[in-house]
This record gives C-alpha cells, structure tokens and sequence, in this order.
C-alpha cells in the first residue's frame, strides 16, 4: 500500500473518467472495484464526483457536457502527471513536437492544469498541485497500479518524454517484444509499447490494481463491459486484462505477483 500526500514532479499523480452517463459510470465501476463516491458541485452546473476507496480518493469522474460530445469527444480516461510548474511545462510541449489541446488553467484552489498531446498523437494532463495533490492511494488494490502507452512509433516520441519529464528511458525485449520503462531517477513512473491495434491511435492506458484478474474480468463483461486483451499473464510481472466499459472507456486491470507487492 501507498499512501500519498504529494507527488514529485515527474511522476502520474491522477486519473479521470469522462463518461455519458456519470449514474451508469459509477454503479459499473462500483461493482469492479468497490469504490464510493462523492459528488462536487461544478461552477455552473454538473458534478465532479471523487471516487473513493475508505477514506481516499483514488480517481474521479464526470460527466460530458454537450460542448464536448457536439466536437465527438468519446467516453475516456485521462493520467495526470505532476509538474512543478505546469506554465512552463506546457510552453516547452510544442518545441518538443507536442500540442497543447488546452492552455494552463486554475482549477478553483485544488490545482492549474493543461492538457496536452505527445507527437503520435496521445492525450494526457499536467497537473501543479493546489489543496489537491492527487489521488490518496496507489498500488494497492482497486487503486491505479501502473500507466503505460501504446504508441504507434516509440522510437520517435521517447524523446519527447525524456525531454519534457526528464525520464530515462529503458528498453528490452525480455518479454518478447519491445517494451519501454521509463524511469525517474531510480523510480519507474511508467511503460510505453508500440500500439498492437491495427490503425489504432496513439493512448495512454491506467491499470487499476486486483485481486483476482479472472474475476473482475467476468463482473465487467457481466456489467456489460467488455474484456480487450486477456486474461494474459505477463511473465514474472502479473495477470491482466484491457477492458473497455459499458460506455466506451478503456482501462486496464493488474493482478501483481506477490514479488511486486501484491
């Protein structure tokens, strides 16, 4: 178990769903993973709700408005990286090859955040911590485990993350393909692959940490959910499974092997 309080620069620190149907979003995701919830009103109508494992927020969720379907933005998750100064992290994403999709903005006094896009095209968050740090828990159970990317061409966009995070990035075929760590100092902060869906787009992937992979599997296809990739064990790593929810949304789940901590 980790409990957090604050995260270093550099390291994922959140995670959000935006759903159609947020009271849809909630009973599934209370059936996988057991959490509660509790819904913030938002200035000027609608709700974001902190999902909650005991006394800790460990994601959120919210509903889409109309803006964001009208422009065909699909049911999603979205990882959150920490910075220290997200003004200045999110100038440096376009000379790096990125695009920022929304410049920094406050977040009343939780937060200021951007949201940005790596040169193959993933979508992820930056996030300098207000009263809000990010979530309370992980790597424990019904908590996000692990961040990875799929990425149509690793090769070209490693830099763009060693540039902007100052990661180092470690490559093997061990598990036989290439796969990517990459590290923060002696810390690994998350994976990276080449996207194996033919036509696919570059995305990054939240696991969620399980008991018992087999068994959440069948509760989400059972919820109307649907079960992507596995169950498949990764050699001395885990069993796991890439899910896409009732409404869209992909995420993955990771049973670690008890050398992992689990």
């Amino acid at each position: 178990m980790a409990e957090m309080t604050k995260y270093r620069p550099g390291t994922f620190c959140w995670t959000e769903l935006a759903t159609r149907k947020a009271g849809n979003a909630k009973k599934f995701y209370a059936e996988l993973f057991d959490w509660a919830f509790n819904d913030n009103e938002i200035p000027g109508g609608g709700a974001y709700t902190m999902c909650r494992k005991g006394s800790r927020d460990v994601a959120a969720l919210y509903e889409q408005g109309k803006e964001e379907i009208d422009r065909g933005v699909p049911p999603h998750w979205t990882v959150y990286i920490a910075v220290a100064n997200v003004d200045a992290t999110t100038e440096r994403v376009t000379g790096l090859g990125g695009k920022v999709h929304a410049p920094p903005f406050d977040v009343m006094d939780a937060g200021r955040m951007s949201v940005v896009e790596d040169p193959t095209g993933a979508i992820f968050a930056l996030w300098q911590a207000g009263k809000h740090p990010g979530a309370g828990l992980v790597r424990e159970v019904n908590a996000v485990e692990w961040n990875e990317l799929s990425s149509t061409n690793p090769a070209a966009v490693k830099p763009f993350y060693t540039g902007l995070f100052g990661w180092t990035a470690r490559t093997s075929s061990d598990l036989g393909m290439e796969y990517t760590e990459f590290q923060l100092g002696s810390e690994s902060v998350c994976g990276m692959m080449k996207q194996q869906q033919p036509g696919a787009p570059s995305a990054w992937l939240a696991y969620f940490s399980v008991a018992d992979c087999d068994a959440i599997t069948k509760k989400a296809t059972a919820a109307g959910g649907k079960a992507l990739a596995g169950p498949l064990d990764i050699p001395t790593v885990g069993r796991f499974s890439v899910i896409q929810d009732p409404q869209g949304a992909v995420f993955g789940i990771l049973r670690m092997e008890e050398k992992h901590g689990k």
